[in-house]
């Protein structure tokens, strides 16, 4: 395995499968990982060095977002930052960032809950756009629901089977949650 640069550690360590697979193509990916400036990859590097270093660590990451700000490398760093620290709240903040970003790209309109699934090719797994947005989509729904928001965390993750219905994305599993969650509640 040859290996690599330490702000892709930071964005991929240790986490295998098809989300880290979806993340790897967007950095790769010129339309979304290109154009980051050399100092806010630099400061990306320093932050994944530094990673056990909570504040210093934050501190690159809020340099890289300064020089970046709506960069998805930049927007990813941040999130699996806040996510792998507990600091959920503030996760969910990028990831509502990161839907609105891919919202934008795939123009897509003003808000998720009008998103329909002709809007874009969300059924192929090749088109980068739609899946960003998918999958930023997925990390504010499951977010939501580990915040207690329940009702948006389940209207996120119902809107992901109706641009999903295959599933790809893993949407049911969050309902399924939901579901046995309210069972027990009855």
């Amino acid at each position: 395995m040859t290996a690599r640069p330490p702000a892709e550690r930071l964005v991929f360590e240790g986490f295998d499968g098809a989300s880290d697979a979806v993340e790897r193509s967007i950095l790769s990916s010129p339309l979304l990982g290109g154009g980051l400036p050399a100092e806010a990859r630099a400061h990306l590097d320093r932050a994944a060095e530094r990673y056990h270093l909570t504040d210093v660590a934050e501190t690159h990451l809020f340099a890289a977002e300064r020089i970046a700000p709506d960069h998805a490398a930049v927007l990813i760093a941040l999130y699996r930052f806040y996510f792998y620290k507990g600091r959920l709240a503030e996760a969910l903040d990028v990831a509502r960032a990161c839907v609105e970003k891919a919202m934008r790209l795939n123009v897509l309109g003003e808000h998720w809950r009008r998103v329909a699934p002709d809007d874009a090719p969300f059924g192929e797994w090749e088109a980068l756009l739609p899946r960003f947005f998918l999958f930023s989509l997925k990390g504010y729904a499951y977010l939501s629901l580990r915040l207690g928001k329940l009702a948006e965390g389940r209207e996120a993750a119902e809107k992901l089977l109706e641009l999903d219905p295959r599933d790809r994305i893993g949407a049911k599993v969050l309902i399924e949650v939901l579901d046995r969650m309210e069972q027990a509640d009855d």
